[in-house]
């Protein structure tokens, strides 16, 4: 240990911590950097702060260790995308070796056989999974806590890093790995993105491997990335999708980008720093020379009564598809599954109302190339045992806290949420793109336009790897 309690290495390996993924990828790839040394100093950091913010139920220091020598061993380690990128994979799909929970202490405790598709993606191409980051129970609510843990916001750490993905979100601010794997199917990408101070691309139906749970809530979850910056939530997109990696294509041509800060909750509206979140990603896009216009979806009552009986259908859906014993379901998760088995029951779930719904954002993106809105209508919610509190107040604060990304997990269209400045209280706030189905590169290549007009802080300032004069985690 050195003067400041952190261990001694950790500073010595500072300058590998903080990396973005695609520079820590070309220096292992040329041989300027070890995946050995760039896994350890990340292990390191975990070691240093992870006390404080709880983002990881597992860390695998051995195996990691081992694959990333693996990867310095690869005769085509100069052709992998993501050579000896340390990741950390949310714990809700298979990792080889390892027990996958969903959050619950029902799950079986076997170890999973082989690697999720996108899993298998992502070492192939050269990624080193160090951890497997919390949930909430089977990725329910946006809040990650349980009897084991109560994850934390690195900016806050008396604040929620939001859920479900939020542990991985948590371990990207702190700068515990570059990218970090998670899902969304109610916003479980989103939330967490804009509660830390990150950027994420839920992907539009179908181009990324989905299979989570049982059927991934109805077609609704799908997989993607976390991390600090465009480019490198660009590349694990690329990764995850088998496509090869490039630079989103360009436009051509200035966007026509429509705006809408109305709630599809009725009765609840973004706080004046989110609003002015907006307004100031707005005052770039027209200083970009982009067209926008006020125009505010058609999400009908219909559409957001077709997310909510999927979110309810896939708690039951996904326990019986894991096999769990319903008692032994924290409260609030047994009340969502019972009421999931009603929906299943009275045939709620209408693919007919999905349907509608992409057909009337196919005609709103008719004449407009992007939708922008708000994501969440204020700070996150505290970081509190929510497992505790009863299945109402716990659906209560999530409608209340994220209203605007879950229909877009209903239509299936790709959105991308990146950071838009700070709150007064020092907390980061954020915007959300939505675009056409296919439109994952438009999106990107815009994220990118403001990330050069628009910079953020990469990592929250406490846990800051590459900020010197930041205090040292204890």
């Amino acid at each position: 240990m050195d003067a400041s309690g952190a261990p001694a290495t950790a500073h010595a390996r500072a300058p590998l911590v903080g990396l973005p993924a695609t520079e820590i990828a070309a220096r292992v790839r040329s041989g300027e950097l070890s995946a050995v040394d760039v896994v350890q100093a990340h292990l390191d950091h975990i070691v240093a702060v992870d006390a404080r913010i709880g983002a990881f139920r597992v860390v695998r220091a051995e195996a990691a260790l081992a694959e990333a020598a693996a990867v310095d061993a690869a005769p085509d380690r100069g052709r992998l995308p993501l050579a000896g990128v340390p990741i950390a994979v949310k714990d809700n799909v298979a990792v080889a070796g390892e027990i996958c929970t969903d959050g619950s202490a029902a799950a079986s405790p076997v170890p999973q056989p082989s690697d999720h598709p996108v899993v298998a993606r992502l070492r192939a191409a050269g990624a080193v999974v160090v951890g497997i980051t919390r949930v909430p129970e089977l990725c329910l609510y946006c809040a990650t806590d349980g009897p084991a843990a109560v994850s934390r916001n690195p900016w806050n750490t008396a604040r929620s890093p939001a859920g479900s993905s939020g542990g991985s979100a948590a371990a990207v601010a702190a700068g515990c790995v570059p990218v970090a794997h998670g899902n969304d199917g109610m916003g479980s990408l989103r939330l967490p993105a804009a509660a830390c101070g990150l950027v994420t691309l839920k992907p539009g139906l179908g181009v990324v491997p989905a299979q989570i749970g049982a059927d991934s809530w109805s077609d609704m979850a799908e997989n993607g990335a976390l991390a600090t910056t465009v480019a490198d939530v660009a590349l694990a997109h690329a990764v995850m999708a088998g496509e090869e990696p490039a630079p989103p294509p360009e436009p051509g041509r200035p966007l026509r980008i429509a705006v809408s800060t109305r709630s599809p909750v009725p009765g609840l509206r973004a706080d004046p720093p989110t609003r002015a979140a907006v307004d100031a990603i707005v005052t770039e896009l027209v200083a970009a020379g982009h067209t926008v216009l006020r125009r505010d979806p058609p999400i009908s009552t219909g559409a957001a009564m077709g997310a909510m009986v999927r979110w309810m259908a896939g708690a039951e859906d996904d326990a019986a598809h894991l096999g769990l014993d319903r008692q032994a379901l924290q409260p609030r998760s047994r009340t969502h599954a019972r009421i999931g088995r009603m929906v299943r029951r009275t045939g709620l779930i209408r693919p007919r109302t999905q349907e509608r719904f992409r057909e009337q954002m196919a005609h709103f993106f008719a004449d407009v190339d992007v939708l922008l809105t708000p994501v969440t209508t204020g700070p996150p919610l505290a970081a509190r045992p929510w497992h505790e509190r009863s299945f109402l107040a716990n659906v209560t604060a999530n409608i209340r806290w994220g209203p605007w990304p879950a229909a877009w997990n209903l239509a299936g269209l790709p959105a991308l949420v990146l950071p838009a400045g700070n709150r007064p209280e020092g907390l980061p706030s954020a915007v959300q793109f939505v675009g056409p189905s296919g439109a994952e590169g438009r999106l990107l290549w815009l994220a990118g336009e403001l990330e050069r007009r628009h910079p953020w802080r990469r990592h929250a300032p406490v846990f800051d790897p590459t900020a010197s004069s930041a205090p040292a985690p204890t």
